[in-house]
């Protein structure tokens, strides 16, 4: 695997977002002198925190699978993630409601989500389930260390006999029509498909392979960190500091000093000059090639769909509610054309709504609770005007919502904030989506973006829009593909 060229003893990592800290760490463990600069005036990018009237709001991710990356992050470093973070796993991982008024909970071991298909769908459909849940370990296990966890040079190094293997296996089926060879009712196969949304590409048209994801939280299990998401960015920061890592926050690089084929430092809007011998960018990858090289990417992306957030603190309670609810509405393959196709919001949306309170009270006032709902929106090169529809759009979803088992909701909020493709694009995201590239055919594995920026000899990228893509556990994974971009240790540090 190539490496960056030259000396890399001083590394600048530009965003303290968790790929730029997951980076940070990795590299400090290797002895190597790291500095971070975050324009914000704290850590964790995507995976900040909004702190209103005694309500801390998570404002980005709200999943948490695969913790053992975060073990494995820190232990780079010499720490242990029980130090740093109180991870709760979730039981039910999801609950599913549906347009009929039945419910589903995923609960956090196979025999219970079974024995709640059974009840809501009869023992056969239980049956399909296990299989299915047989399929999805079976495709992560061919498909984690060959395609994900690892980077690529070449395309041509995809080739394999894995690849067959993953190809006879029906990765490359549509994973709707996989999902129906296990699943017969409409109910479980939404359960089981619409994960292939946080990797930009509605069901009916994502590749089977990406079941995988589906794998990772209705089976493998889904956590939540006492004191909200953003616990995981601060107990990174907060380790990186403990061994040398060097994070400056307010401080915002506006472009990289480039002198022949390497980045000699970046400049900020303070008018400072950082020197570096290798430069990691964990901004938005395109924003990054744009804003900060000054270079065209040399590709046509195409962007996954975006989304509106209503953060929400309320006075109001709901029974029927679990920490992690998916609305489905009636309508389902139609609603993903809206917003991928006809750039419109869902005419009958399917809807997020994530109440964290119900794990962690002291995200909100005494007797109060935190709302976190996000419904899927078109991203700005093909939707609407947000500036003018956004808070409508909000009254709207909160309307559906009120018809949906949160009657009352609208009238006991007492903090509102929402969140547009408008907001996304202001805070760095391209086209307006928190979701980066979508993760189509051609952008995904080593056709997606890579970690080398090409022509520069030591600028190497991390996070959701380079290998391996979309979602925590790939941005945890890309922050050591590009640790080992910058090569092995030259000196390392006693931990």
């Amino acid at each position: 695997m190539r490496t960056v060229t030259g000396p890399t003893e001083k590394v600048v990592i530009v965003g303290a977002g968790l790929g730029g800290l997951a980076c940070a760490l990795r590299l400090a463990g290797t002895g190597r002198q790291v500095t971070v600069l975050e324009r914000a005036d704290g850590p964790g990018g995507r995976m900040g925190q909004l702190a209103v009237d005694g309500y801390r709001f998570d404002t980005g991710p709200t999943v948490l699978t695969m913790p053992d990356l975060l073990e494995e992050t820190l232990a780079a470093a010499g720490e242990r993630m029980s130090d740093w973070l109180d991870l709760i796993r979730l039981d039910p991982a999801y609950r599913a409601h549906f347009a009929d008024g039945s419910t589903l909970d995923i609960r956090a071991d196979t025999a219970g989500t079974a024995g709640e298909i059974a009840r809501l769908c009869g023992a056969r459909e239980a049956d399909g389930y296990l299989r299915f849940v047989d399929y999805a370990r079976t495709l992560y296990q061919l498909e984690w260390k060959r395609f994900i966890d690892r980077d690529f040079d070449h395309p041509w190094e995809l080739a394999s006999t894995d690849l067959a293997r993953l190809a006879a296996y029906g990765g490359f089926r549509r994973l709707s029509a996989k999902v129906a060879q296990f699943l017969r009712d409409p109910r479980t196969q939404r359960v089981f498909s619409f994960q292939s949304l946080y990797a930009g590409v509605p069901p009916h048209r994502a590749l089977a392979l990406y079941a995988v994801i589906a794998y990772m939280d209705t089976v493998a299990g889904v956590y939540f960190p006492r004191g909200g998401m953003h616990a995981v960015a601060t107990a990174l920061a907060g380790a990186a500091v403990k061994h040398g890592v060097t994070i400056s926050y307010g401080r915002e690089v506006t472009r990289v000093e480039v002198g022949g084929s390497r980045a000699r430092a970046v400049r900020t809007r303070d008018g400072d000059r950082v020197p570096a011998d290798v430069v990691v960018l964990n901004p938005d990858l395109p924003v990054a090639y744009r804003d900060l090289l000054n270079r065209p990417l040399r590709r046509r992306l195409r962007y996954s769909p975006s989304c509106v957030v209503l953060h929400l603190g309320a006075g109001k309670a709901y029974a029927g509610a679990s920490h992690h609810n998916i609305h489905f509405g009636r309508a389902w393959r139609g609603t993903f054309d809206d917003i991928s196709r006809r750039g419109r919001v869902m005419s009958d949306p399917s809807l997020l709504v994530t109440n964290p309170t119900q794990t962690d009270p002291g995200l909100a006032p005494p007797g109060r609770q935190v709302y976190y709902v996000l419904a899927p929106a078109p991203n700005l090169q093909a939707g609407p005007d947000w500036s003018r529809t956004g808070h409508a759009y909000a009254d709207d979803v909160l309307r559906v919502l009120a018809d949906r088992g949160y009657p009352g909701l609208s009238e006991a909020v007492q903090v509102r904030q929402v969140v547009t493709p408008d907001d996304w694009e202001r805070a760095g995201m391209a086209a307006g989506t928190p979701f980066a590239a979508a993760h189509t055919f051609g952008q995904s594995g080593p056709l997606r973006p890579g970690n080398l920026a090409p022509g520069l000899d030591n600028v190497v990228f991390v996070g959701s829009g380079t290998r391996p893509g979309v979602g925590i556990p790939m941005v945890l994974v890309s922050a050591r593909l590009a640790a080992e971009r910058v090569g092995p240790a030259r000196s390392r540090k006693g931990v």
